[in-house]
């Protein structure tokens, strides 16, 4: 939409100071004319752009002026208030500040809008943790953002699954990351990720953390959670599932079952599962109960057999 277009460059001019029409197109991606069209828009329009020829040039805006939030389409104000639920900031200590931002929103936008977001913000609530999750808490949470925000190194006692079960680290926090309602510290040197609810002690010391350059935290995330799922699932099983057991399939064997199963004329579908390992195979497979029959490799068949004779002898 074009109107749209020529808010956003009003807005990336505004924050952002000189800019290129390149750089205008690339952040648009859209072609360097339409950037020239638009610039025409706004200058018939009244708003006092300029343009700077030269190596250093660029579109500007005269110093002073600010576009207001009026302006706002209804989805841009919604996307603003659903983005802003309290749920991190109260936990990272910015509950008041969340609030008070709130409030400027809320005050900036027209009335029509203004009702419109107080009517959508009754009607949404998070709950990040699954249902059988545990609470965790975190103490050091705020901490940890501080060191962020200050970009200051961390000396921590933490606690880890192998002996020595507590260590000291220095950590150059580079990012937190909120997933299934628990807080990651990914820091260096590495990067390696760290369970903030697992720090036992921290002190922020007065030495500057150096982030390497060009480390994008969410593409950081995004690869490690990858290689995770990778290493997770070592091995196949070759199975016959019926329709109820493949509506219990989550994650990744639900993924496989829906891009290699093959239906079976008594309703059932064979397909190759990504499994973790024997064990957990064995167990996630005996949850399904008389919904799935193991084909191979034949020692899980065997094992869920066997298992299946002691059951039977147990509660014959």
């Amino acid at each position: 939409m074009k109107s749209s277009r020529l808010l956003s460059i009003l807005l990336l001019l505004q924050t952002r100071g000189t800019m290129t029409a390149a750089r205008l197109a690339e952040e648009l991606e859209v072609s360097v004319r339409t950037v020239y069209r638009d610039v025409e828009a706004l200058h018939a329009a009244g708003v006092p752009l300029y343009g700077d020829a030269g190596h250093r040039g660029g579109y500007r805006l005269l110093a002073g002026h600010r576009s207001r939030l009026t302006d706002l389409y209804a989805r841009e104000a919604e996307a603003l208030v659903l983005a802003g639920l309290p749920v991190a900031a109260d936990e990272l200590g910015l509950g008041g500040h969340f609030a008070d931002a709130q409030l400027k929103l809320r005050a900036a936008l027209p009335v029509p809008l203004r009702e419109h977001v107080d009517r959508l913000r009754t009607r949404f609530h998070i709950d990040a943790p699954g249902w059988y999750a545990e609470e965790t808490e975190a103490p050091f949470l705020s901490g940890v953002a501080e060191a962020l925000r200050t970009g200051r190194v961390l000396a921590v006692r933490y606690r880890r699954w192998k002996e020595p079960s507590e260590v000291d680290r220095r950590l150059e926090p580079y990012g937190l990351v909120l997933k299934a309602g628990r807080w990651y510290l990914v820091a260096g040197p590495g990067p390696r990720t760290y369970r903030v609810d697992q720090i036992l002690d921290l002190t922020l010391t007065e030495e500057e953390a150096r982030i390497p350059e060009g480390f994008d935290l969410a593409a950081h995330w995004r690869a490690s959670q990858a290689d995770f799922h990778a290493r997770l699932h070592q091995g196949d099983a070759l199975v016959r599932i019926s329709p109820r057991g493949a509506a219990r399939l989550t994650g990744a064997a639900a993924r496989a079952l829906a891009e290699n199963g093959t239906p079976e004329p008594d309703g059932w579908t064979r397909a190759t599962l990504p499994v973790e390992s024997p064990e957990h195979a064995h167990g996630f497979l005996l949850g399904l109960g008389e919904e799935v029959e193991v084909l191979a490799p034949e020692e899980l068949r065997e094992r869920i057999a066997a298992t299946a004779r002691t059951l039977a002898q147990r509660y014959g």
